[in-house]
């Protein structure tokens, strides 16, 4: 869709690239929150449904008065599910929003939630945490009673062996946890690779990119501030594993990358030092369990059309499209140094505008541009596009997840099927911005466009926010996301003076201290997922 771009408003913090005047904090105040409490399904024969023992947990995590966040999370203490439906009822006037982790419906007083295909399948001792947001008035008084496959989810095991294969070890003395994990299994992030529309790890389990944007490796090479802008220690990973981050999306600078900067200030930090601080780094989330994705952000070429954040040819904000002179070299650079771990994939560039550089002139011509590069309308230097950049990762060998945009700082993604590049090893997926500003803004749109990309290919939503410090607006966005088996990143994991001072701020320091009350939002719902 043809949008007209979003007016920059001032950077209000000097640390701060200049490229993020488009940055956000939230819109209108969400529905409430409510976690329906949930009786997983299992098989629907009555057979099978007379083995299903689970153990149900209902959680409130946020209650404004008007409405509430909840999450039922429900653990099977028996055979395994290949599918599973949670059954409860409110005794007041609760009325069911949005939810996630599963397709839910209300008739009356009574939820039900069944699985998504994603989360249909649940091995003994294995548990899911089906969310939602509900309005009400009055008393709110939870759930007491749940049904998985209309069989009483109260607590109690089978009271005999499990007529599935025994288990190769001793079974557990204890009942298996109830509430999800708030950090990171221990042992080192997956090797992951695409099979169908699905991130998977080597096992074949689905696997969603949840997590943070950390910024700075973008722009500090360039401002005379090292490279990231702040610490970058097993202090701060501990502090993003205290929110249940699984993934961290590192965006970083071409010409820092290759050493082709010119009068680097003071304090910057390029070359030989910038890949070590990139590597070591990304090395140390993955050894905690975090998955990295590697993101070109800023690169080298002039541009003064529409949209520009700079009028500089040099690497020092964001531009239309990756230029052919570096972006294919800094790729066979990142590919060969990062090949061999899957653990690590790679967004091959941040937000392409080529269709507000024409003025919406062509779509076509636009799509065109992405995908193939070349002599662009509106765009005064050669650009890489999308195909030569896979090739050029490809050509090392390198098997890591690759991730391409769509146009309009890829917020749309309308004809990203059409146009998606080759790729021989299969390992392509779709990268997908959402804030609050963007032309797609509405769970329609995100059926018709990014849902028909979804259901072919898997889709990282890169960097969701908001225009104001609430967290309504993402708090859509994760919940239609997670119904779709779509992982998410938000803007951003950096401490630049709270929310109110530029939008998208999750944290007030670097050990993780949540800003009010987009950042607590949205803390507060990665504690309810799971990968």
């Amino acid at each position: 869709m043809r949008r007209t771009p979003p007016v920059p408003h001032p950077d209000p913090d000097p640390r701060r690239p200049r490229v993020r005047t488009r940055t956000a904090a939230g819109a209108a105040a969400a529905g409430a929150l409510a976690l329906a409490a949930a009786a997983l399904v299992a098989p629907p024969q009555a057979a099978q449904a007379a083995e299903v023992h689970c153990k149900a947990v209902y959680t409130v995590q946020n209650d404004w008065g008007s409405g509430f966040q909840a999450t039922v999370t429900v653990t099977n203490l028996g055979t395994a599910w290949t599918s599973w439906t949670l059954g409860f009822s409110y005794g007041g006037n609760q009325s069911l929003s949005s939810g996630w982790n599963g397709s839910w419906t209300q008739s009356g007083r009574d939820v039900t939630v069944t699985s998504l295909p994603w989360n249909a399948a649940v091995p003994s001792g294995g548990s899911v945490a089906p969310a939602a947001t509900f309005g009400y008035s009055g008393a709110n008084a939870g759930p007491t009673a749940f049904t998985v496959n209309g069989v009483p989810c109260d607590g109690s095991g089978p009271t005999a062996p499990p007529t599935s294969p025994p288990p190769t070890s001793q079974p557990p003395t204890t009942p298996p946890p109830t509430d999800p994990p708030t950090t990171p299994p221990a042992g080192p992030a997956p090797a992951l690779h695409v099979s169908g529309n699905r991130l998977v790890t080597a096992a074949g389990a689905p696997y969603r990119l949840l997590g943070v944007n950390r910024s700075s490796g973008e722009f500090a090479c360039v401002q005379g501030k090292g490279v990231w802008d702040g610490p970058a220690d097993q202090a701060t990973v501990d502090a993003m594993r205290g929110w249940n981050v699984h993934a961290v999306r590192l965006p970083l600078n071409e010409e820092c990358w290759l050493d082709t900067t010119s009068g680097t200030p003071a304090g910057g930090t390029t070359g030989a030092a910038y890949r070590k601080a990139v590597k070591d780094y990304a090395d140390l989330l993955v050894a905690n369990g975090i998955n990295v994705v590697l993101d070109l952000h800023w690169s080298h070429g002039q541009y003064t059309g529409p949209g520009t954040g700079c009028p500089d040819t040099g690497a020092t904000c964001q531009k239309p499209m990756p230029d052919l002179q570096y972006a294919p070299t800094f790729w066979k650079q990142v590919a060969e140094t990062f090949k061999g771990n899957d653990a690590v994939l790679f967004d091959l560039f941040n937000e392409p505008y080529p269709d507000a550089a024409d003025n919406w002139a062509d779509a076509t011509a636009a799509w065109t541009c992405l995908r193939d590069g070349g002599s662009c309308p509106g765009i005064g230097y050669p650009v890489a596009g999308m195909q030569s950049l896979v090739d050029a990762v490809r050509a090392t060998g390198a098997t890591n997840v690759v991730m391409t945009g769509g146009l309009t700082w890829t917020n749309d993604l309308s004809q990203w099927l059409a146009y998606a590049p080759k790729d021989p090893t299969g390992n392509l997926m779709a990268s997908w911005h959402s804030y609050s500003w963007n032309g797609c803004v509405t769970a329609s749109c995100w059926d018709s466009t990014i849902g028909a990309v979804a259901a072919k290919v898997p889709v990282q939503a890169g960097e969701i926010g908001q225009k104001t410090c609430a967290h309504d607006y993402i708090d859509q966005v994760m919940a239609w996301a997670d119904a779709h088996g779509v992982g998410y990143s938000a803007w951003t994991w950096n401490p630049w003076g709270g929310c109110s001072s530029g939008g998208n701020v999750l944290v007030t320091d670097w050990n993780g201290t949540p800003t009010s009350t987009f950042g607590e939002g949205y803390r507060a719902h990665l504690l309810t997922q799971r990968p």
